[in-house]
């Protein structure tokens, strides 16, 4: 079983930034993807960003250029760094191994306009 640990969310006004961090136990965490997903009231959970084992990324359309994955793989944790903030960007943010049924319980991001 996947473990999973979201922290660093909060309130921030609108251009603000927060840095997202999500501990992993289970798994050899150096060989896996991981996602950053996120669920706004009301709406369907959205996936975020993306960060292979090799390091390569993909963002959806609404955060490209504004916000960043990254992972330490000697920490077992995978980052989410996220800039010029927008109310819009208002969600509980999840991180996620692809393929496994397992979530955190999620850190809240809250944008104030």
């Amino acid at each position: 079983q996947v473990q999973l640990v979201e922290s660093g969310g909060g309130l921030v006004q609108a251009g603000g930034s927060l840095r997202l961090s999500c501990a992993v136990s289970g798994i050899t965490f150096s060989i896996y993807t991981m996602d950053w997903y996120r669920q706004a009231p009301g709406k369907q959970r959205e996936l975020v960003a993306v960060i292979e084992s090799s390091g390569s990324t993909n963002y959806a359309d609404s955060v490209r250029g504004r916000f960043t994955i990254s992972r330490d793989n000697a920490k077992n944790t995978v980052y989410l760094q996220m800039n010029s903030l927008k109310p819009e960007d208002t969600a509980v943010y999840y991180c996620k191994v692809p393929g496994r049924p397992d979530w955190g319980q999620g850190t809240q991001v809250t944008v104030s306009s």
